[in-house]
């Protein structure tokens, strides 16, 4: 009698948009998968900011790995994180102590922080990557505006009610156009003694425009919509320091009590544990179809890769690029070698505030409300799950027809403010 035919191993790193869309191109398929993942949840990270804002709550743009793959029996999910890869034995090294061998690898690692450097700018401006990143932030921004509220040294009031985002790409924006809005309009009426002219948002960019991979065009459109959202611009100004409460810029001190970081990223350790050839930002270099050279079952798709197109062009770090390389990379696994990888590129979109957006589709190109419109059901469809697509949609109906945040919560224990050195007057207005 023959033996069966060994199954062969897959182990993906990640659960980011690229390991997941892998994990299910090979779902049912006749190889036995094993996804190991830090966290037991996938996160719609493009939503993110929603919940730093208080729009969207973290159960909206998040839901357990473990479901997301519940029907596919050849798969397993891991809650782990990896620590380093013996490429010559096969084998995955975890944090637990526990080992994985594999016949074919994927790293999907994904992206953390990068300040360039100044790693310790990172505890007076923490960026945006997680849930925990995101509740961090939604805690900050309400604590200053309760703060304020009762604030009476003018020059306290004014720093907890300035809020400095770093960074002008599609996050960036997004952020500062929902800061706008939470701050300037949809907590207004039910603060007593702030109004809407109270706070001021300010969005830095080093470069000479909003939105830099955008057409001049767009990025125009787009700096137009921030400043009637009340965002003040600050383009061409590099950031000289940040420390407890203040942003300093060549020529501009700016006191903020609540600072976003939204202008690098880096890859995870990935490259350091197969002593592969990276860029700058710890990307690894690929070959065509996505191997890690000299490797020939390793390979390294979305944020862990630095790839190129088929117009030897670095392809961006987005979502539809991970995604479109996890599929590639199970279809290889599956059908052997093929083609090199091709990126199709649907556009980019990036949205400001409650009601504008900008799409880029190459010739074709639209702002203002219908591209708002076209940018909403993009996300809700791309969501994992028909609930939280409800939910979502909910959601975002509500708070464009009421101008409400859905989330606007402060979890964890609140220190109590310093005391006051005079009783406030009831009911008065600070920035009338």
């Amino acid at each position: 009698m023959t033996e069966p035919s060994k199954r062969e191993r897959v182990v993906i790193v990640g659960a980011g948009f690229g390991g997941l869309a892998a994990a299910k191109r090979l779902a049912r398929k006749p190889v036995d998968v094993t996804i190991v993942d830090r966290r037991n949840h996938h996160l719609f990270q493009p939503l993110l900011y929603q919940v730093a804002t208080a729009a969207l709550s973290p159960a909206d743009i998040a839901g357990p790995i473990r479901s997301i793959l519940s029907n596919a029996p050849n798969i397993r999910v891991l809650l782990d994180e990896v620590t380093g890869v013996e490429a010559d034995a096969q084998r995955v090294d975890l944090s637990s102590g526990a080992s994985l061998k594999y016949d074919w690898l994927i790293l999907a690692t994904g992206a953390r922080h990068s300040y360039f450097g100044r790693n310790e700018w990172a505890a007076n401006a923490p960026g945006l990557k997680s849930i925990e990143d995101a509740i961090a932030i939604r805690r900050k921004i309400l604590l200053a505006l309760e703060r304020a509220e009762t604030e009476s040294d003018p020059d306290r009031r004014r720093a907890l009610l300035t809020f400095v985002v770093i960074g002008a790409g599609p996050t960036g924006v997004e952020m500062a156009g929902a800061i706008a809005e939470l701050a300037r309009r949809a907590v207004s009426r039910d603060f007593r003694s702030i109004t809407p002219r109270c706070s001021r948002v300010i969005l830095i960019e080093a470069g000479p425009q909003v939105l830099p991979a955008f057409p001049a065009s767009l990025s125009q459109s787009a700096a137009d919509s921030l400043l009637d959202l009340g965002v003040e611009l600050r383009v061409g100004a590099p950031v000289r320091d940040i420390g407890a409460g203040y942003v300093q810029l060549s020529d501009e001190l700016i006191f903020a009590q609540t600072v976003v970081w939204a202008a690098g990223v880096q890859a995870s350790p990935a490259a350091e544990w197969l002593d592969a050839e990276h860029d700058t930002n710890g990307r690894i270099f690929v070959e065509p179809d996505l191997r890690v050279a000299p490797y020939e079952r390793i390979f390294a798709i979305g944020d862990t890769a630095n790839s190129v197109g088929l117009d030897r062009r670095a392809l961006p770090a987005v979502a539809p690029v991970a995604k479109q390389q996890g599929q590639y990379v199970a279809d290889f696994i599956l059908g052997g070698r093929q083609a090199p990888f091709a990126y199709h590129d649907y556009g980019n979109l990036a949205t400001i505030g409650r009601s504008k957006a900008v799409i880029d589709w190459g010739n074709f190109q639209l702002s203002g409300f219908l591209a708002w419109l076209i940018w909403s059901v993009a996300h809700i469809w791309f969501l994992v799950g028909f609930r939280s697509r409800v939910g979502v949609a909910i959601s975002w109906l509500w708070s464009y027809l009421t101008y409400q945040r859905s989330a606007r919560l402060i979890t964890g224990e609140i220190a109590s403010a310093p005391p006051k050195p005079q009783e406030l007057q009831a009911f008065e207005r600070k920035c009338a």
